[in-house]
């Protein structure tokens, strides 16, 4: 099966003691330490002061690592797909909360911040970009599922490709129905031809993986807390870097499968 095949540009990472992708590295490398902190997100620089103010937790998350991976990008020209398995949970919490409290009040800025599309709608904003874009959404599959749509898309209309893929904890009551214990948010530039960090080829296969890849401290602390961080094994990849077989088991026993060869 040939797949979908493109090549990596660029990269972004937030995460606990993971303050983007080149600091990060390191610790990727097994170089250095990882030491457990909450990330910190920046206010969005694409914005203007007045849709800045109106982001979410959970847009500024997917907006850093979205912005660090496109740098020296022409991101207007970027199609792209933005993928959470949440979405603004905290902001569909409070807008529960407002609907079942008497004289309770939802407000605009609640509202287009509890779309799925959110993240990708400011981005769309900031970037002054009319390009195709794509959000979705595949509880623990989100990552894979969104990799391989990106992938996809790229191969398939020969163009740049924004991927990101990010989630954030849910407030309560809503946390005991779906555990993500930390936020995290990764993007990639996906790229059509030759050049970039990495050659990607992905592909979608009936059967379960062999067998799991063993996992570093750092997969052991992270992978299973959210489930954007499945992508932890491509990112220490591109770390390295060096060539890798890559292997996602899906809810329905299928997998998505890739293969990493740096350029």
């Amino acid at each position: 099966m040939s797949g979908a095949s493109c090549h990596i540009a660029g990269v972004g990472l937030l995460g606990p003691g993971l303050p983007g992708w080149a600091a990060s590295v390191p610790v990727l490398r097994g170089d250095a330490t990882w030491v457990a902190a909450d990330p910190v997100l920046p206010p969005p620089a694409l914005l203007a002061p007045t849709e800045r103010r109106r982001t979410g937790a959970v847009a500024r998350l997917a907006l850093a690592a979205a912005q660090e991976a496109a740098d020296g990008q022409e991101i207007a020209g970027l199609d792209t797909v933005f993928a959470s398995s949440n979405g603004d949970g905290a902001t569909v919490g409070a807008i529960l909360d407002a609907l079942t409290t008497e004289g309770g009040d939802v407000s605009p800025t609640q509202f287009h911040n509890s779309v799925h599309n959110a993240a990708a709608g400011y981005w769309g904003i900031g970037a002054h970009s009319t390009r195709p874009s794509v959000s979705l959404g595949g509880h623990d599959d989100t990552l894979p599922m969104g990799l391989l749509q990106a992938a996809a898309q790229c191969a398939a209309w020969n163009r740049p490709v924004l991927f990101c893929a990010y989630d954030a904890p849910l407030p309560p009551p809503l946390e005991a129905c779906r555990v993500t214990r930390f936020p995290f948010a990764m993007a990639l530039v996906l790229q059509p031809g030759s050049g970039g960090r990495a050659a990607l080829r992905l592909w979608h296969q009936a059967e379960a993986c062999a067998a799991a890849s063993p996992r570093s401290g750092l997969r052991d602390a992270l992978e299973d807390g959210n489930p954007a961080a499945r992508a932890l094994p491509l990112l220490e990849a591109l770390a390295v870097p060096r060539p890798a077989g890559l292997c996602w088991n899906l809810l329905d026993g299928g997998t998505v499968r890739a293969e990493l060869a740096p350029c």
